[in-house]
């Protein structure tokens, strides 16, 4: 489970949005996270803080299949990310490095910029505290609860 802040993003965000390309020559995860949501959102590295919440419209992660993306995002301090979907390689990627995700149209729409958010990993809860209302995705199949509570795949494997 967890809580935080939520940090609100439309439809298509692809992953040139969440670590632009100039930054794609470093494997530094404090890096990659430093420039993260950078050409969209210039305050999210000053205003994200650990256990927050992305959510965000259709398509999320769409564009080139790299791990940067969710791994920026991951090291940005952000617990899980929510979406009307996901752009398939991006939802393995974040599953490989053990970032939590969540397709939930309602929560999507229901959440705003600011919204203090809870998810529960085990059931699929989303509740937004802010507005007080909840929001049922499907919760993390035990699997894949096991690849991101042992920190991803390569984690889950040893």
């Amino acid at each position: 489970m967890v809580q935080g802040k939520a940090h609100k993003y439309p439809d298509n965000v692809d992953t040139d949005v969440i670590i632009p390309a100039r930054y794609l020559n470093t494997a530094d995860h404090k890096e990659l996270a430093a420039h993260c949501m950078e050409d969209i959102d210039a305050q999210f590295k000053n205003n994200v803080r650990p256990g927050d919440v992305m959510a965000a419209g259709w398509n999320f992660g769409c564009g080139s299949s790299r791990e940067h993306a969710p791994i920026a995002i991951k090291e940005s301090g952000v617990a899980c990310v929510i979406a009307k979907s996901f752009a398939r390689i991006f939802y393995r990627n974040a599953i490989n490095i053990g970032l939590p995700i969540f397709e939930c149209e309602a929560a999507s729409d229901g959440i705003a910029a600011g919204d203090e958010v809870r998810v529960d990993f085990d059931t699929g809860l989303i509740t937004n505290l802010t507005k007080n209302e909840t929001y049922q995705a499907q919760p993390l199949p035990p699997f894949i609860q096991n690849i991101v509570n042992r920190g991803g795949l390569l984690n889950s494997l040893k």
